[in-house]
């Protein structure tokens, strides 16, 4: 099967998880970073989702699953340990739902990678469910590459792309200093803790352009 790789919106989005056990958690948890709008349908729930719950974070039905449980869900993972219930769950479901049943791919019609969250980066990595222990060691070889100074250099990277918007107007000139920000030595900068020399290191390159367009 070929996927169209998508970012999806799923703030305030009605998603339901079916299923209260390990896997449904971890499903909970990639829904949650999403803020969606969760709801947890199972008899019984692992003590991070019954948190989660006390704290407003999602709401559970401890109850045995319902076709009207999914009705008007937009996101819909089946993610109960029993195979008869996670195709009842698909069974409940309209073509236009979203659905994700864990022990059958073949009905999905949507799948969640493997993802590596840094900041306002996010990289999904994905083998069409060939092979997800390869797909987890991409995973592994690519955090080692992409550390946590990533996420403070993208924040700066948002910055500094508004402040060159903001201060040249010619299209051009704009785009070197964009292809400039990607020049090593600002993430040396910042792997060193020194964020500061970048904003004036950024600066007075700016400067220069500013002198070359008078």
């Amino acid at each position: 099967m070929v996927y169209y790789p998508v970012m999806l919106n799923l703030e305030n989005k009605n998603c339901v998880v079916v299923g209260g056990g390990k896997v449904a958690t971890r499903k909970i948890a990639s829904l949650m970073q999403a803020k969606a709008n969760i709801t947890v349908v199972s008899p019984e729930f692992t003590k991070e989702i019954l948190q989660w719950n006390e704290a407003n974070l999602l709401s559970i039905k401890k109850k045995p699953f319902d076709t009207d449980d999914v009705k008007d869900a937009f996101l819909v993972v089946a993610a109960t340990n029993s195979s008869q219930i996670n195709l009842q769950v698909f069974d409940a479901l309209n073509p236009n739902q979203l659905i994700n049943i864990v022990d059958h791919p073949e009905l999905c019609n949507f799948i969640v990678p493997t993802t590596i969250h840094r900041g306002k980066l996010t990289i999904a990595i994905s083998t069409s469910g060939s092979s997800p222990l390869l797909a987890k060691k991409i995973k592994l070889d690519l955090e080692e590459i992409l550390d946590d100074s990533y996420e403070q250099y993208l924040n700066f990277l948002d910055e500094a792309r508004k402040e060159i918007k903001m201060k040249i107007i010619d299209i051009r000139r704009r785009r070197e200093l964009f292809e400039h920000l990607l020049d090593p030595i600002y993430l040396e900068y910042i792997r060193a803790g020194n964020i500061a020399k970048c904003k004036t290191h950024l600066r007075e390159v700016i400067r220069k352009v500013e002198g070359r367009l008078e």
